[in-house]
């Protein structure tokens, strides 16, 4: 007999969960785990991450999310609808993914967002067609919080007779209801009973709530599964998890602890008690559960398909002229650049410089033609050619894209690969390709920094404004955040001296390359190794590789939160074109400061799935040349007018 993990979150539950995708998958082949589950709080952005580090470890993924409910009708914006209740729903298959996409991009549309993604249980069942599961029971769910005439404050109760002075006389009648409510919804076969017990000898009423699903299920006989709600993965890790608590609520250790001892209430007051929300052993899970408890979790493994959500570039068919091909299109526009800008230069006057540029560009157009990838091409060549035609000032290319001859030919960039010596490989290596995924090329298209949102309402009028979007991208604990994070939460010394010590690591950017080479990327572990001196007072690293010195703690749990997600923003260059209405073919999240819905997942990650990026970068320095420009324009008609 084994188990699945049915109920956690990763790091992108923000500053809630802790574990990266990489370490449960890590974790549960240690446990010898053969599947596992993803439900993090509102959100399915780690879909694509969570996915690859199963299947590294043969390890079955199981793709869900842990819903916000509103109580009341989710339009209802305003303080007195805020309380939320938690939901946890896994995709069956690619059609429940889908699904998942549709109802987490619809949690956050504007109507229904309200300073978390959320939905109502109508707004929900829109998307149950059978191809969803879902399970109730934990603190914080429906059928738990129905159990008590005062919820938050029976989960507070330091004691069983405590808890008990808030159990509804009509608990059973409504937890019933709750239930039936929730096999009506998702269809009876789809409908689970959870039963949470890791943590009952810490919260009683954890233990109460057990105890009473497990009534639930043998009276209504609904299926009960032993989960844990796992946010770290393992117990030595909850100091960890700890700090990022107090992150979010911009506290510090002492504080938190102050306010513990004279029985105040705290947020994520559970979590500040326990360190009972890892990742269990199977022999964990054995001594709290019943084994129909435990073996339910591998039926529900079994019900969920070994799908796969990466897929081929979804490009938007370009609309080429005298209703050519796009391969025949892109084929005509380099013949158009071969005689209006090759010729012309003097490049190909000989034949043995012709056979040079023939043989290039021949390869070239077998390679994208190969990788069905001419539309790329043909999109960002209307989009250099909408800047120009607005006399605006595109950049000349730069990167690895000025090793393009085709991109040269047709306009995109103003640098010939062939003069310089620029190798296409460096832009485009087929040799990347599989049968199940294709790389895509990479060109920056600059345009001046004014410019850039009128160019991308270009795109989005030319394409379709549910098909175009900026995307997301995570804020990182990097090595000096998470340094001084730790240091600022365990207040071990003042903001001045907090500064001079975390200003002494290089920033990331600066030695990108030798992190690259790093078993385990660390600004922190780098620069002890590297540039011991400017730590020496504070922290240093042996010949055993071990840390010394008063802060080596700090240093050490600094290192180990290293790259865990802190924040979510939008990305500075990044669009998104597809073929597909976004909303439901890609999670769209909000953006808190522009209030507009982009792809909720970072551009790796898109690019995986077959969303097809875009870099539009607005560069100062062009406005600054434009400007420039424009005044020699005007001397020159006021001289030719004197």
């Amino acid at each position: 007999m084994t188990w699945t993990p049915l109920h956690l979150h990763t790091h992108y539950s923000l500053l809630d969960g802790l574990s990266k995708p990489v370490q449960v998958a890590d974790r549960c082949a240690e446990l010898g785990y053969t599947s596992c589950a993803v439900t993090d709080h509102g959100t399915i952005s780690g879909g694509v991450a969570f996915t690859q580090a199963c299947r590294s470890k043969n390890i079955k993924p199981i793709l869900g999310c842990e819903f916000y409910l509103s109580q009341q009708d989710a339009t209802i914006r305003e303080a007195g609808n805020r309380n939320l209740s938690h939901l946890v729903v896994l995709a069956k298959n690619k059609a429940g993914w889908n699904k998942l996409i549709e109802a987490v991009s619809r949690s956050n549309d504007e109507d229904v967002f309200y300073y978390k993604p959320r939905l109502d249980l109508d707004l929900l069942g829109e998307y149950t067609d059978g191809n969803l599961l879902a399970f109730s029971g934990h603190l914080g769910s429906d059928m738990a919080n129905v159990i008590f005439t005062d919820c938050r404050s029976a989960y507070n109760q330091e004691t069983e007779e405590g808890v008990k002075e808030y159990i509804d006389p009509d608990w059973v009648e409504k937890v019933t209801k709750t239930a039936y409510k929730y096999m009506d919804i998702f269809g009876k076969e789809n409908f689970l009973i959870e039963v949470q017990c890791i943590d009952q000898e810490n919260s009683p009423a954890a233990k109460l709530v057990a105890q009473g699903m497990r009534y639930i299920a043998k009276k209504l006989k609904i299926p009960s599964i032993a989960t844990a709600d796992s946010h770290y993965p393992e117990k030595k890790d909850s100091l960890d998890h700890l700090l990022l608590l107090c992150s979010a609520m911009k506290t510090t250790l002492r504080k938190i602890k102050h306010k513990l001892s004279n029985n105040e209430d705290v947020g994520f007051s559970g979590f500040m008690k326990s360190s009972n929300f890892h990742i269990p052993s199977l022999e964990e899970i054995s001594a709290l559960h019943e084994p129909s408890e435990i073996e339910n979790t591998m039926r529900i493994a079994d019900m969920c398909e070994n799908y796969d959500i990466l897929g081929r570039p979804m490009l938007p068919k370009f609309d080429c002229p005298e209703s050519r091909s796009e391969e025949e299109h892109l084929k005509n526009l380099c013949r158009e650049g071969w005689r209006n800008t090759l010729i012309p230069s003097g490049k190909v006057d000989s034949k043995a410089q012709e056979q040079i540029y023939a043989d290039r560009v021949k390869k070239e157009l077998e390679v994208i033609s190969d990788a069905n990838l001419s539309g790329y091409f043909l999109i960002v060549r209307d989009i250099v050619n909408n800047v120009r035609g607005n006399k605006w000032l595109p950049g000349p290319g730069r990167g690895s894209a000025a090793g393009c001859l085709i991109s040269y030919l047709v306009g995109i960039t103003k640098v010939d690969p062939i003069q310089y010596g620029l190798i296409f490989e460096r832009f485009y290596n087929a040799g990347r390709n599989t049968d199940g995924h294709t790389s895509l090329p990479d060109i920056d298209i600059d345009v001046p920094a004014s410019k850039r949102d009128s160019t991308i309402d270009y795109i989005r009028k030319k394409y379709g404004q549910k098909k175009v979007s900026q995307m997301v991208t995570f804020g990182r604990l990097q090595g000096r955040s998470a340094l001084k994070e730790v240091l600022r939460m365990n207040e071990a010394c003042g903001y001045d001296e907090m500064n001079v010590i975390t200003k002494s690591l290089p920033p990331e950017h600066e030695i990108s390359d030798q992190l690259a080479d790093m078993d385990d990327p660390s600004v922190i572990k780098w620069t002890l190794i590297n540039q011991p001196e400017v730590l020496r007072d504070y922290c240093r690293m042996n010949d055993d590789g071990e840390l010394e010195g008063d802060y080596a703690k700090l240093f050490q749990q600094s290192m180990r939160i290293e790259g865990t997600f802190k924040s979510q923003g939008k990305h500075a260059a990044g669009v998104v074109i597809s073929s597909n209405n976004l909303n439901e073919v890609c999670p769209m999240v909000r953006d808190k400061s522009s209030s507009e819905k982009i792809a909720g997942m970072e551009m790796n990650d898109l690019e995986a799935m077959g969303h097809v990026k875009f870099d539009v970068l607005g560069i100062s320095l062009l406005d600054k040349v434009m400007g420039i420009r424009d005044q020699l324009e005007e001397i020159c008609k006021q001289e030719e007018t004197r």
